[in-house]
């Protein structure tokens, strides 16, 4: 298999090999880079650096560096709430800045996990081991691997953040013990006071001297990573702000001089604009300027609704060569790609040919299910607000790849990638979308052209037409079942596009056709994650066969196992039915070894007084374990001359110890109702390269009269902390599936769900 060329910066493949070895050792010239990065948190008047996490203030304030991209799941909060915790402060004193990407804030966990994306595919090493761990964690510092993704904020920035408040509390201490004379280890923090015995000094009172001081070393952990904050439920910093308006996302910056486009282009591939007519643009009230490029056209006006209603003016007209995406050929390629292959074995337990043998008393099942294309459609259409003077570009913009916006705006206009100064944002919803930074090279390339700061936003239209779908994937499952009603073989095949891939080389500078191009056919293993059974089944193979897909695709909230989760759950229900056992008891019998992921299930029956899901109940079960978290739902479900309609939903999650149980409620809510909108809509077909869905209202997502009753409880441990943002979305779909087969008794495969209808 061809590898993508690797370029000059990002986390490439060929970084990966040389630098890593893949058991030839480090290269030695690594030894010229700096080791120490200097914070990029900046002090204003009257505050003092504790470190790149933290600032304090001379009137107490403490100000908390969040690298992460914020988009409604609240790491704002959470980050803050384990620097604060661990530091002592009292939180309502505490805000947060973010800060542009650096190599200190470097997601290394994150380019552990999706270390198999940038591999070549036939070197097989886990990213988590020996040297190439050592590797991939080096090159992510130094090439700002800064990216929010895969439920990693908590998981990868716990201990730094936990050491960065340590460390300002003993510098505080330090300083307080000096002025009474006493050792530093007797002082302790509390709600924003240095206190030894009856004594107390505040940290205003003492952040000048304390920062000064140099840490001690080791840094001085506390002994529980539970504190009076870690662990509690504690209000969102970012609450007060988005209620009152005050909050900045890409869409409110304004500037002196400001002007407003829209943009405009042609189906996904290789596309070109051969035709416009930019003087009947010119004349549309309000337009200053039409720019245009190879393949996208941009009206630039004094207000947005002048700028889009310019573009229908000048009705462009745009060439695609090569295959053009529909619904139709990408389901038969899907088909044909598990029929005809290659596939390749991602994953392999015992000899799943011999267990599929005919033997007597044997059976053998089959079963296809598929998902369609989904689309992201957060509220907020990808905005950008730049201003290019001087030979520098500004840029504020919402980004989950902050360095590769960086990258794709200063190749766009010939630039130094350190010529770009990024101003993080909030953004509007993300879902996964936020990895796209095309906005970011099309408001660069405007803003030079045109001189002046220019706000570019796409409509729902344009967002639609230009999202990297979630692809469409088929699962084929074969399970064999001996007489006593056991599996004892299952073979998982999955067809899908290697998104991973061609989000790596979108990372790696590649445009959205040449990364999709350069994936094409390549053995993807994150394509199969979450089709990984947590069940002691003796034979088991999983394949992944690579589907080249005609448009762009990316992640999506879950990743794959957004409908693995459904391809194995909605089978394993088919089974405990074939088997004629109660869906839950046959599930508990074979969880060997799994007792976080059974107490959930336990939980979650007990909680919605489970009945066994028999025939007309209307109520069916599924569970998932996925970043070191786990859940269980029970669905009440049935369908109507309306469609389905999902009565009640429980939920038991079990996520390790949890940094604020409000926070990961909301989020477990929030991913059931992002699984809702999956089993219902949510998705697009294709025709003639163009997605039929154009505006909210052709995804058919959930409105809140369609919202059923949700109930989320947690297994509360001291286990570490899992991810909670995407737990909640997989095992929705294939709960909701099998409490409509026990309501009416026909299985639905297909998402979303009555696609063909019943």
């Amino acid at each position: 298999m061809n590898e993508a060329p690797a370029l000059k910066e990002g986390l490439s493949r060929r970084k990966l090999m040389v630098g890593g070895g893949v058991g030839v050792g480090l290269l030695v010239a690594w030894g010229l880079w700096p080791r120490r990065y200097a914070p990029n948190l900046r002090a204003a008047d009257g505050e003092h650096l504790f470190g790149p996490w933290l600032k304090i203030a001379e009137d107490g304030k403490v100000v908390v560096a969040i690298p992460q991209s914020e988009s409604g799941q609240g790491v704002y909060t959470a980050l803050a709430q384990i620097v604060a915790g661990e530091l002592g402060a009292d939180w309502r004193s505490v805000a947060v800045q973010p800060v542009p990407p650096s190599p200190i804030f470097a997601n290394t966990l994150l380019a552990r996990e999706w270390s198999p994306a940038f591999l070549p595919e036939n070197v097989g090493v886990d990213g988590d081991s020996g040297v190439l761990s050592s590797s991939i964690n080096e090159l992510a510092r130094r090439d700002m691997f800064v990216v929010t993704g895969g439920s990693s904020s908590i998981r990868q920035f716990e201990m730094p953040c936990r050491e960065a408040g340590a460390a300002a509390r003993a510098l505080l201490c330090q300083a307080a013990a000096a002025r009474w004379d006493i050792a530093w280890e007797q002082c302790r923090t509390d709600r924003g006071f240095v206190i030894a015995g009856k004594r107390r000094l505040s940290f205003a009172e003492l952040v000048v001297a304390a920062s000064a001081l140099d840490v001690p070393s080791p840094i001085p952990l506390n002994p529980s990573a539970r504190n009076h904050l870690s662990g509690r439920d504690a209000p969102r910093l970012d609450l007060s702000a988005k209620v009152d308006g005050s909050a900045s996302f890409a869409g409110d910056i304004r500037l002196p001089d400001m002007l407003f486009a829209s943009v405009r282009a042609g189906p996904a591939g290789d596309t070109s604009l051969i035709s416009v007519d930019t003087k009947a643009g010119m004349k549309t009230r309000g337009v200053i300027q039409v720019v245009k490029t190879d393949n996208w056209i941009a009206a630039v006006a004094s207000n947005w609704w002048a700028a889009n209603n310019a573009l229908d003016t000048m009705k462009p007209v745009f060439r695609t060569k090569g295959r053009m995406a529909d619904s139709a050929q990408i389901a038969e390629s899907l088909s044909n790609a598990i029929a005809k292959g290659p596939g390749f074995r991602a994953i392999k337990t015992g000899d799943v040919d011999a267990a599929m043998a005919p033997e007597a008393g044997k059976r053998i099942f089959k079963a296809d299910y598929s998902v369609g294309a989904a689309v992201h459609a957060p509220i907020e259409t990808r905005t950008a607000t730049a201003n290019f003077h001087d030979g520098r570009l500004q840029l504020w913009l919402a980004s989950q790849a902050p360095q590769g916006a960086k990258r794709a705006a200063a190749d766009a206009i010939g630039i130094d990638v350190d010529d770009v100064v990024l101003y993080p944002v909030m953004a509007g919803g993300s879902f996964d979308r936020n990895f796209d930074n095309v906005v970011a090279a099309q408001v660069a390339v405007i803003a030079k052209e045109v001189g002046r700061p220019v706000q570019l936003t796409w409509s729902r239209t344009e967002d639609f037409m230009r999202d990297h779908v979630r692809s469409p994937a088929l699962g084929r499952l074969s399970a064999a079942m001996n007489a006593d009603g056991a599996i004892t073989g299952l073979a998982i095949r999955v067809a899908a596009a290697s998104t991973m891939r061609e989000l790596a080389n979108r990372i790696d500078g590649q445009t959205p056709d040449k990364a999709r191009k350069s994936a094409s056919g390549a053995f993807d293993v994150m394509a199969v994650e979450g089709a990984q059974v947590p069940y002691a089944i003796p034979n088991i193979a999983i394949d992944h066969f690579p589907v080249a897909m005609p448009m762009p695709t990316g992640p999506w909230r879950g990743l794959a196992n957004s409908y693995n989760c459904f391809f194995v759950e909605g089978f394993i229900d088919e089974l405990a039915h074939k088997a004629g056992v109660e869906p839950l008891s046959f599930r508990m019998q074979m969880l060997v070894g799994q007792t976080r992921l059974a107490r959930c299930l336990t939980g979650v029956a007990k909680m919605a007084g489970w009945d066994g899901g028999g025939s007309g109940s209307g109520r069916g079960i599924a569970c998932h374990s996925m970043r070191g978290s786990h859940i269980a739902i029970i669905v009440t479900a049935r369908t109507g001359a309306t469609g389905v309609r999902v009565e009640r939903i429980h939920a038991m999650a079990d996520c390790g110890r949890l940094i604020n149980p409000d926070l990961a409620r909301q989020q477990i809510e929030g991913g059931i109702i992002f699984g809702l909108a999956q089993a219902l809509g949510a998705v697009t077909d294709f025709e003639s390269g163009m997605p039929t869905a154009r505006r909210l209202r052709d995804i058919d997502l959930p409105k809140l009269v369609d919202v059923p009753d949700i109930t989320v409880e947690f297994v509360r441990n001291d286990a570490p902390p899992g991810g909670v943002t995407e737990l909640g979305v997989p095992a929705v779909a294939p709960a909701i599936a099998n409490a409509l087969f026990s309501a009416s008794g026909i299985r639905l495969r297909e998402l979303p769900l009555l696609s063909k209808g019943l």
